[in-house]
């Protein structure tokens, strides 16, 4: 590492926050403080792992691998937590937070991209990031023809859910 650690570390952070936030939003259902609570964990991440990087793939693919795993554990641990949890509590608390009219429609297609599998919740993240099929398919570990046909089927989902079918 030629740069001093903090100098790439501030970069990667300016250039990768909105996209890591962004993907955490998904995968939290538009929950903004456990989505900005897990952007934090991710950036703790990549400083604790920035000298061990090798270069074998681009930041922002190492960095959205860092974030589909934090993503990915967090939801395990609350669905461990959420079965010890009194069911009428938590739906309780859902009920009681504020939505603006404004938020409705953004707060239903969250809704619908949590009744998606993990992997279709994470593909929908990353074509809202515009990222190229090809660094796609390499952060899933698929081939690009494969990726399209995901794509294909992620979006009938979609579809279907955003039209309450």
């Amino acid at each position: 590492m030629s740069e001093p650690k903090k100098i790439i570390f501030s970069r990667l952070y300016g250039q990768y926050y909105a996209m890591v936030l962004q993907l955490a939003l998904g995968f939290v259902k538009g929950n903004r403080d456990q989505a900005e609570d897990l952007t934090q964990e991710v950036f703790i991440q990549v400083w604790n792992h920035l000298e061990g990087f090798r270069g074998q793939s681009s930041y922002k693919t190492w960095i959205y691998r860092i974030t589909v795993n934090s993503c990915l554990g967090f939801l395990k641990k609350s669905k461990r937590e959420a079965e010890l949890q009194d069911p009428m509590q938590l739906s309780h608390e859902q009920l009681s937070e504020e939505e603006d009219s404004s938020q409705k429609t953004l707060d239903e297609l969250y809704r619908a991209l949590g009744k998606l599998d993990d992997l279709d919740r994470l593909i929908v993240s990353m074509l809202l990031e515009e990222l190229p099929y090809e660094e796609i398919s390499e952060v899933l570990g698929i081939s690009a023809s494969n990726l399209r046909v995901k794509i294909h089927r992620v979006k009938k989902k979609l579809k279907k859910l955003m039209n309450h079918e």
